[in-house]
C-alpha cells in the first residue's frame, strides 16, 4: 500500500470539503443541534415543569418503563420524577438519534468525495494518478469515515458537557454517559459511519452529481428511525448488550457494503460513468 498516496488523496478531499459551503453547511447546523440544542431542551423542560407544579410523569412514560427489564425499573427507581424525565428522554430515547450524526456526516463527505468530483470533473485527473484501485478506495473511505467518527466522538463530548452542565441543578453530579452510551460511541457510531459511508460509495459511483448521491443516499438513515420508533413503543430496549449487538450487526452490514463499494469503484467502472 502507498500510504503517502492515500494520505495525499486523503487531505486534498478534506481540503476540498472544507471550502465548499453545501457541505460544509450541514456538517456544522446539524451536530450543533444533536449536541447543544437537543441535551439542554431535554435538560431544562423536566426542570421548568417541576418549578411551575407538574411533578408526575406522564402515564405513559410509567407504562413504558413497566414493559422494560427489571433491571432497567429497577435503574430509574433510583431517580425522582424531574431527574426520570431527563434520563429517559436525553439518555434512553434520543440515543438512536445520535447514530444519525456519524452516518450523516459519512454519506455526505463520501457524496462529494465521488459524485462531487464527478460533478467538478476532477474524478478523471484523480484515476489516471499512480494509484492502484485498492489505494483509491482506501483513501476515499479514509476521506469520509474519519471525518464522521471525529464528529461523533466530538458531538458526543460535547453532548456529555452540555447534558450535565444543564442537569446539574436536578442532580447535583456528573450522571452522564452510562455504560450503554459509552459502547454507543465508541463501538456502534464508528460502525454506523461505515454503513453510511458504504452505501454512499454505491450511489455516488452509478450517479454523476453531488445532490443525487446525497438524496439517494440519505435513505440510509430509515434504519435508524426504525430503532427509535421501536424504542418508543417499547419493543427494544437500549441497554449495554442490545446496544452491543446493534454493533456487531452493524460492522456486519458494514463489511458487505464496503465488499460492494470496492466493486463499484474500480477505474474500469467509474470511467465508463464518467
Amino acid at each position: 500500500m502507498n500510504w503517502p498516496a492515500i494520505f495525499a488523496v486523503v487531505h486534498k478531499d478534506v481540503m476540498v470539503i472544507s471550502r465548499t459551503r453545501g457541505v460544509i453547511i450541514p456538517l456544522l447546523v446539524v451536530p450543533i443541534f444533536i449536541t447543544v440544542i437537543v441535551p439542554a431542551v431535554f435538560a431544562a423542560l423536566p426542570q421548568i415543569a417541576q418549578n411551575i407544579g407538574v411533578l408526575e410523569p406522564p402515564a405513559e412514560l410509567r407504562q413504558w418503563i413497566a414493559q422494560l427489564p427489571a433491571s432497567f425499573q429497577l435503574e430509574m427507581a433510583q431517580y425522582n420524577h424531574t431527574q426520570l424525565l431527563i434520563v429517559i428522554t436525553a439518555v434512553y430515547y434520543f440515543a438512536p438519534m445520535y447514530l444519525i450524526l456519524p452516518m450523516m456526516v459519512s454519506a455526505v463527505v463520501a457524496a462529494d468525495s465521488l459524485a462531487g468530483e464527478k460533478e467538478r470533473k476532477t474524478l478523471e485527473a484523480l484515476l489516471y494518478t499512480p494509484t492502484t484501485d485498492r489505494e483509491l478506495l482506501v483513501a476515499k473511505l479514509l476521506a469520509a469515515w474519519t471525518p464522521a467518527v471525529a464528529v461523533a466522538w466530538g458531538g458526543f463530548t460535547l453532548y456529555t458537557l452540555v447534558l450535565n452542565t444543564v442537569a446539574w441543578p436536578a442532580f447535583g453530579r456528573v450522571f452522564f454517559p452510562n455504560v450503554m452510551w459509552w459502547v454507543l460511541a465508541l463501538w456502534v457510531a464508528p460502525a454506523v459511519a461505515g454503513i453510511g459511508l458504504g452505501f454512499t460509495v454505491l450511489v455516488s459511483a452509478r450517479v454523476g452529481t453531488f445532490q443525487e448521491a446525497y438524496q439517494l443516499g440519505s435513505l440510509v438513515v430509515l434504519p435508524i428511525v426504525g430503532l427509535m420508533i421501536s424504542q418508543g413503543a417499547g419493543l427494544l430496549y437500549f441497554g449495554p448488550g442490545p446496544v452491543f449487538l446493534i454493533g456487531c450487526l452493524a460492522w456486519l452490514i458494514n463489511s458487505v457494503l464496503i465488499w460492494f463499494g470496492s466493486r463499484a469503484m474500480r477505474r474500469s467502472e467509474l470511467l465508463l460513468r464518467l
